[in-house]
């Protein structure tokens, strides 16, 4: 899917980069330079990124012209997203913002080996692929999206994979949350181990 991408990760499928507030997860409301890397072979059917799915459509851009776009803001903070990034090695970009000063978060699904040094990751698996036990073992956050009331049984079963201290979160997914928002209030007030993540960007009508 993404042949051409060399193996140490020098050169990476940009889709795109963009400096906006966190809407969802553990870090709402801050300021963060957000990296969107192409190619996932997850395919979610209420993915609102399809367009990141094929890594051959989006450009290979060195690391370093990725960093150097992040520098330019004034949040020292960069989210890592897809696609799914960790189909590629992650080291040398998350070495190079670091040494830059930029702490690094990623947004993965957990279906690839963790690469790259972060100081939070936010792990939202997926049924149709589980993630590997070394990602969630090293989750800070764990964010189940909910799209029908099976996904709260899914749920549980990847928070006993966690570990003990990790961020719990159940996030309707946006064009159900009508329907499980109302659904998502009382287990979370059954089970206050969950706290509840919104989309608030798409409220707010920002990327």
């Amino acid at each position: 899917m993404a042949h051409q991408v060399p193996d140490d990760g020098t050169l990476l499928p940009l889709m795109e980069e963009f400096y906006t507030i966190q809407g969802e997860g553990y870090h709402t409301g801050k300021a963060a330079y957000f990296i969107r890397l192409g190619g996932c072979d997850v395919g979610c059917h209420w993915c609102d990124v399809k367009e990141s799915w094929d890594a051959e459509l989006h450009p290979l851009t060195p690391a370093e012209r990725i960093v150097e776009n992040a520098q330019r803001h004034p949040s020292k903070a960069v989210v890592v997203t897809g696609g799914e990034p960790l189909i590629y090695n992650l080291d040398y970009l998350t070495a190079q913002l670091q040494q830059s000063g930029i702490q690094t978060f990623i947004e993965t699904s957990g279906v690839y080996p963790l690469s790259g040094n972060w100081d939070w990751i936010c792990l939202s698996p997926k049924k149709f692929k589980a993630p590997m036990q070394q990602v969630a073992d090293a989750a800070n956050e764990l964010k189940v999206i909910i799209f029908n009331k099976s996904d709260f049984a899914f749920a549980e079963e990847h928070a006993l994979r966690v570990k003990a201290g990790c961020k719990l979160y159940l996030q309707p997914e946006w064009s159900r949350s009508k329907e499980m928002t109302p659904l998502i209030v009382d287990y979370v007030m059954n089970n206050p181990k969950w706290e509840i993540s919104l989309q608030t960007h798409k409220y707010l009508n920002i990327p």
